[in-house]
C-alpha cells in the first residue's frame, strides 16, 4: 500500500493547529457536514468551487448560462438578465469565470448547498453534480510537528471521516510503527531514537490518504533538581544554550541550541549580527574554521507567533603557527574596522488603491516580502498599505521619532511618484488629479529631518517614476547638509517610468524583484545596488525601457547586514524600541463560550502594520446542533473591510495572499486593513449561528460584542491632521510670501540661481524635451505604462507602470531657490555634489 513517493519526508512540515482533545470530537462532527444541504454555497471550499466552476464554464448547452436561466425562475435569488451579462464579462478578464461569479452572487443571495444541487439536477450535468459530493474519506486534523524532551510524552494525532469505519496506521519514514491503529501516536517517554518523521495512513474500505508528514525533535538535556522544560501550552521554551568556544585554524566549529515547543521551532544562526546562509538547523557546523570567522554567535528561535533569542558566545580562533601571539595581531589588525548601526529602523509604504489614479498591484507584495526580508537583517520595520496625505506625513513624523544618532535609517516607497528639479514626490492615494508637490511628500525633506538626527546611514529605495510634472512647476527650498552616509536607489532613470508586471496574480515590481536577491547579501549598500542594476540589464523585458539609478554620497563600507551595537543612549534606544513596539502589539487570542454550549476560538494576526486577520475556529458543539458556524460582522466604517470578502472559508478568498500558509486551518477569515484611520478602539460582533433538527433546523443565532482596543498602527492615531513640527514644513514651497526670501513671482530675478549660494540635493539635467501624448488610446494606455495624465506607450511587453503625473515640460529646469549664502560653500558643495554622482552602470 505505501510507495516510496508516497513515503519521503519532505523539507517544508506542516504548521496545521491541532484542537485540543476535549473538542475534538465536535470538529469533526461539524467538519464532516461541511457539504450538507444547509451550507451555503458561498462557504464552499475553494477547490469545490474551482472544480465546479471549470466544469459549467468548459459546458457548452449545459454549463453557467443554463443554470442561470434556471435560477433566474427561482424568486429566491433574483438572478436577472443584467446579472447574467456581468457575469459573461469576466470572460475578458486574465482567469475570469463566469460560472465563478454566477455562483458568488447566488451565495450572496442566501443560496445553500442543497439548492444548488437541485439547479444542478434540472440542469442535467452529473459532473457538475459530481463535484459536489463529499469525499468518501477527509482527514480534518492533521498531526503536528513537535521538538521534546528525552523522557517527556510524546503524542500525535490525526482524526479523518469517512463513509464507513475509518482504519489509521502510522509510519515513521518508510517503516511501520508497530501497534500504532489509533487516531493517537503516543510515545512514553520519548527517547532520542524516536526523533524524525511521522506519517499515517488511514483506510476507509478500499479507500485510503496520507495524513501530512509531522517533525519530531528530539532534545537530550540534563535537568537538575527542581528543574522544569515543560513547555506550556505548547509555546517555545529555551532549553538549549550556545557555548564559547577557542578553536585553532583548520579545526572544525560546533555550536547547538534547542527549544521545545509545538509547532517545531525554526532556527537561523547569526555571527555578529548577520544571518548565516543556510544556517538554520539547531546544530551549526562550520568545518576547517579559518580566521575571519571568529566573532560573536547566536541563534534566532521562532515559531508563527513566538521569537526568541540565546545567548551571544564568544568564539576565538587562533593561528596554530603563532609565535608569541604575533601572527595572530597582525591578522586581526589587518582585519577592515567592523562598523556598528545603533539600531535599524525602515519605513515602508505601499499605495495601490489610488482615488483618482490608476490603481496598482505590485506594491503590496514588494512590502511585504522587502518586510520579511529586512527583518531578517534586524531592522524595526513599519509596513504600510494606501495612505493619504496625512497619513504619510504623520507616519513619516512617527518614522523620524525612531531615528537617533548612528541609527541606519530606510525608506521604500512603491507607488505613483515623480520628479522635479531632482527633487522627488511621493504621491499619496488621495492626490487630486493633476496633483502638485503641495499634494506630495517631497523625499529630499525627509532626508533633511534625518540628518537633523544624526543618523549613520540613511537609504531611499524609491520605485516610482520619475517623469516631469507638467502641473507644478514650483521648487522646494530644501537645505542639506554635508554628510558622507546618503544612498538613493531609484527604481528608474530620470525622466523614465517604473514598471509593474501585468499579470493575473500578485507579482513583484521590476525593482523588487531583482532587489530581494540581494539584499540579504554582506556587501556594502551600494555596491549590493550595483548588482541589483547588473541583474535588472538583463531583464529583457524592461531592457532600454528601465534601468536602477543610484546615488552615493557613502564614504564608509556601511551595510545593511552591519551589526547593531548600541551607543551611549542605551535607555533612549530602548524608550523607542517599546515606541515601535506599541505599534505592532496583536490582540491576544481568545475562546469565547456562548449559552448553547458552543466554544469557539477568535484569532488575530498582522498581514501589515495597518492590516489585521481576523479568524474564528468552532473549538466545541453541542451534541445536539446539527449545524454550527461563527462569523465577525458590525465593523466600523472607518476601516476598510468589504462585506462580501468577509468570513470566508480560505484566506485567499478574503485577500490574505501572503499569510496563509501560516494561519490555522478550517476557520472563517477576514481581512480589516486601513486601521490608520481607526479614531475610536475597535469593537465588532461574533455571531454565532446553529440549527437544531428538533427545531426543523431554523437557524437560531447569539452574539457577542468584542473590543481589541486599538491594534497595531492604529495606536499611533495617524489619522489626525497634519502635526506641528511634522515633515510638511519642510515641504512647503517657496511661492508664498511667508515661505520666500522675496515676495514676487517664481520668475522673478531674486528666484535666478547662483553657484555661490547654499548646497542643495538638484543633480538632475537641466533641460526636458516636450513630447506629444495625444497619440495614445485608451487601449494603448491599459497596455503600456499607466500613467495619470499619459506616458510613453510601452509596446510588446505585458507590462504597467508607477506613472509620473502627467507628461514632460518642454521649459527649461531650474535650480533651488536659494535662501542663503555663504562665500566658504563653493569647495564643500562642489565635493559632496560630486560624490553624488550617477554612478556607472
Amino acid at each position: 500500500m505505501t510507495s516510496d513517493n508516497l513515503l519521503s519526508p519532505g523539507a517544508g512540515v506542516s504548521l496545521t493547529q491541532q484542537s485540543d482533545s476535549s473538542g475534538k470530537l465536535c470538529l469533526l462532527a461539524a467538519m464532516s457536514e461541511s457539504l450538507e444541504r444547509s451550507t451555503k454555497i458561498n462557504l464552499l471550499r475553494e477547490p469545490t468551487v474551482k472544480r465546479l466552476s471549470d466544469v459549467l464554464d468548459k459546458s457548452s448547452n449545459k454549463g453557467w448560462r443554463k443554470l442561470g436561466e434556471i435560477v433566474g425562475h427561482d424568486r429566491r435569488f433574483n438572478v436577472s438578465s443584467d446579472d447574467m451579462e456581468m457575469c459573461s464579462l469576466k470572460v475578458l478578464e486574465i482567469d475570469g469565470s463566469p460560472s465563478r461569479m454566477l455562483l458568488r452572487l447566488m451565495g450572496q443571495r442566501g443560496c445553500t448547498t442543497g439548492h444548488l444541487v437541485d439547479h444542478l439536477q434540472t440542469l442535467g450535468n452529473p459532473e457538475a453534480l459530481q463535484c459536489l459530493k463529499p469525499s468518501a474519506l477527509q482527514i480534518l486534523i492533521q498531526p503536528q510537528s513537535v521538538a521534546l524532551i528525552s523522557g517527556h510524552n510524546l503524542r500525535l494525532s490525526c482524526n479523518a471521516v469517512g463513509k464507513s469505519p475509518v482504519q489509521y496506521q502510522w509510519f515513521k519514514s518508510k517503516e511501520e510503527v508497530p501497534n500504532s491503529f489509533s487516531p493517537d501516536l503516543v510515545i512514553s517517554p520519548v527517547h532520542l531514537k524516536d526523533a524524525g518523521f511521522y506519517i499515517c495512513r488511514v483506510n476507509c474500505g478500499e479507500v485510503f490518504e496520507f495524513s501530512q508528514w509531522a517533525q519530531v525533535d528530539v532534545l537530550d538535556v540534563a535537568m537538575s533538581c527542581g528543574q522544569s522544560y515543560q513547555s506550556l501550552g505548547g509555546r517555545l521554551k529555551l532549553v538549549i544554550q550556545p557555548q564559547s568556544q577557542q578553536l585553532y585554524v583548520g579545526e572544525n566549529l560546533q555550536l547547538e541550541c534547542g527549544a521545545v515547543g509545538r509547532p517545531i521551532p525554526r532556527y537561523q544562526w547569526h555571527r555578529n549580527g548577520v544571518p548565516i546562509p543556510s544556517a538554520t538547523k539547531r546544530k551549526l557546523t562550520i568545518p576547517h574554521v579559518m580566521q575571519d570567522q571568529h566573532g560573536r554567535y547566536r541563534c534566532e528561535i521562532s515559531s508563527s507567533t513566538e521569537r526568541m533569542w540565546t545567548n551571544e558566545v564568544d568564539i576565538v580562533i587562533d593561528d596554530v603557527y603563532a609565535i608569541g601571539g604575533g601572527s595572530s595581531d597582525f591578522l586581526l589588525n589587518s582585519l577592515p574596522e567592523q562598523l556598528y548601526a545603533t539600531d535599524k529602523v525602515a519605513l515602508l509604504i505601499g499605495n495601490l488603491s489610488y482615488q483618482n489614479h490608476p490603481q496598482l498591484k505590485a506594491p503590496m507584495v514588494d512590502v511585504y516580502d522587502l518586510t520579511n526580508l529586512l527583518r531578517q537583517l534586524n531592522f524595526q520595520v513599519v509596513s504600510l498599505l494606501d495612505l493619504t496625505e496625512s497619513e504619510m506625513r504623520n507616519a513619516v513624523d512617527e518614522f523620524l521619532l525612531l531615528l537617533h544618532k548612528g541609527v541606519y535609517g530606510l525608506l521604500y516607497y512603491a507607488g505613483h511618484g515623480y520628479e522635479n528639479y531632482g527633487n522627488s514626490f511621493m504621491v499619496p492615494v488621495d492626490a487630486p488629479n493633476p496633483y502638485q508637490s503641495a499634494n506630495c511628500l517631497c523625499v529630499q525633506s525627509i532626508l533633511k529631518l534625518m540628518q537633523e538626527k544624526e543618523t549613520g546611514l540613511n537609504v531611499f529605495l524609491l520605485d516610482m517614476c520619475r517623469k516631469r510634472n507638467i502641473h507644478d512647476d514650483r521648487t522646494p527650498n530644501v537645505v542639506l547638509r554635508v554628510t558622507a552616509n546618503i544612498v538613493f536607489g531609484y527604481a528608474t532613470c530620470q525622466d523614465a517610468e517604473a514598471f509593474e508586471l501585468s499579470s493575473s496574480g500578485f507579482t513583484n515590481g521590476v525593482f523588487v524583484k531583482f532587489l530581494k536577491k540581494r539584499l540579504l547579501d554582506d556587501e556594502k549598500i551600494t555596491v549590493v545596488l550595483d548588482r541589483v542594476a547588473e541583474d535588472m540589464g538583463q531583464f529583457n523585458a524592461t531592457k532600454g525601457k528601465q534601468a536602477l539609478e543610484i546615488r552615493s554620497s557613502l564614504s564608509e563600507r556601511r551595510a545593511l547586514t552591519d551589526p547593531i551595537l548600541p551607543g551611549d543612549s542605551v535607555d533612549l534606544a530602548n524608550t523607542l524600541s517599546r515606541h515601535w513596539a506599541k505599534a505592532h502589539e496583536l490582540p491576544e487570542s481568545m475562546c469565547l463560550n456562548f449559552d448553547c454550549g458552543a466554544q469557539i476560538k477568535l484569532g488575530f494576526a498582522a498581514e501589515f502594520s495597518n492590516v489585521l486577520v481576523i479568524y474564528t475556529h468552532i473549538v466545541k458543539k453541542p451534541e445536539d446542533m446539527s449545524f454550527c458556524q461563527a462569523h465577525v460582522t458590525d465593523f466600523s466604517q472607518e476601516l476598510d473591510v468589504d462585506p462580501k470578502e468577509m468570513n470566508r472559508e480560505t484566506p485567499e478568498e478574503t485577500g490574505i495572499y501572503f499569510l496563509s500558509g501560516s494561519l490555522p486551518q478550517h476557520c472563517l477569515y477576514t481581512r480589516v486593513s486601513s486601521l490608520q484611520k481607526l479614531r475610536e478602539e475597535l469593537v465588532f460582533t461574533v455571531c454565532l449561528q446553529g440549527t437544531f433538527p428538533a427545531m426543523d433546523d431554523d437557524p437560531v443565532h447569539w452574539t457577542k460584542s468584542i473590543n481589541i482596543g486599538k491594534p497595531l498602527i492604529a495606536r499611533l492615531d495617524l489619522y489626525r491632521p497634519v502635526r506641528r513640527n511634522s515633515c510638511l514644513q519642510t515641504c512647503l514651497m517657496p511661492h508664498s510670501p511667508c515661505h520666500s526670501p522675496c515676495h514676487s513671482p517664481c520668475h522673478s530675478p531674486c528666484h535666478s540661481p547662483r553657484p555661490e549660494h547654499h548646497l542643495y540635493l538638484n543633480l538632475q539635467h537641466s533641460t526636458h524635451q516636450a513630447q506629444d501624448y495625444s497619440r495614445l488610446s485608451p487601449q494603448q494606455h491599459y497596455l503600456g505604462a499607466v500613467g495619470g495624465g499619459g506616458d510613453s506607450f510601452y509596446e510588446n511587453h505585458e507590462a504597467g507602470s508607477y506613472d509620473s503625473a502627467a507628461g514632460l515640460s518642454s521649459s527649461p529646469g531650474r535650480l533651488s531657490t536659494p535662501i542663503e549664502a555663504t562665500d566658504d560653500i563653493k569647495e564643500l558643495q562642489a565635493v559632496f555634489i560630486n560624490s553624488l554622482q550617477l554612478q556607472e552602470q
